[in-house]
């Protein structure tokens, strides 16, 4: 659980997406992301779990160019969310959704696809797994993951919730407007630090 939560808690670009996401949609679609970031935690667990040291030497070569992936990925997303937010402000209170992630299921594959583009998941699980010692019976690896996976989900989940709130809070034009361009901005220079940083 404590490597689960050590992945999912540091705030970055993907948690202010899943929280402004929330916001502008639905705790619905928001927990549907947010399984999907946790979904994308599990799976880098379970290959540092099955693979260890090879999957992170295999991941290595190819951080560079997923981290670029990511930072491209997200920026669009910043921009889409701002644009949206200022054709929202001066539109009827009925302006559509961003398309794209506007159901559970859409808002699912593209949060894991995000999450999956972010190599260091898979390096830090790896660097757990081969620090453990003694720890390579079947049961515990098991374990190992469903914990991770867990913990990570709570925490998005969390962050879902969090999300809702906020849209409830802040349901007027104004206050979607306003939400919708801190976290774009907010999106991107996170996103510009995952090459940066």
């Amino acid at each position: 659980m404590v490597a689960g939560y050590a992945v999912a808690v540091p705030v970055g670009a993907i948690a202010a997406l899943l929280i402004s996401l929330t916001a502008r949609t639905s705790l619905r679609i928001g927990s549907a992301a947010a399984l999907g970031v946790a979904t994308a935690d599990g799976l880098y667990c379970a290959l540092a779990v099955v693979g260890g040291a090879a999957v992170a030497r295999l991941v290595e070569p190819v951080s560079g160019p997923l981290r670029w992936a990511a930072m491209v990925v997200l920026l669009a997303l910043a921009a889409r969310t701002a644009y949206t937010a200022w054709r929202a402000r001066t539109d009827a209170p009925t302006v559509k959704a961003v398309r794209g992630l506007t159901s559970p299921g859409r808002a699912f594959l593209g949060l894991l696809a995000l999450t999956v583009l972010n190599p260091s998941t898979v390096v830090y699980f790896t660097a757990l797994v081969l620090g453990r010692q003694g720890d390579s019976d079947a049961v515990t690896a098991v374990v190992f993951v469903a914990a991770a996976f867990l913990a990570s989900a709570s925490w998005q989940l969390l962050l879902a919730a969090g999300g809702g709130l906020l849209g409830r809070v802040l349901t007027g034009p104004r206050g979607r407007f306003a939400t919708a361009t801190v976290s774009s901005v907010v999106i991107a220079v996170l996103a510009v630090g995952l090459v940066l940083g």
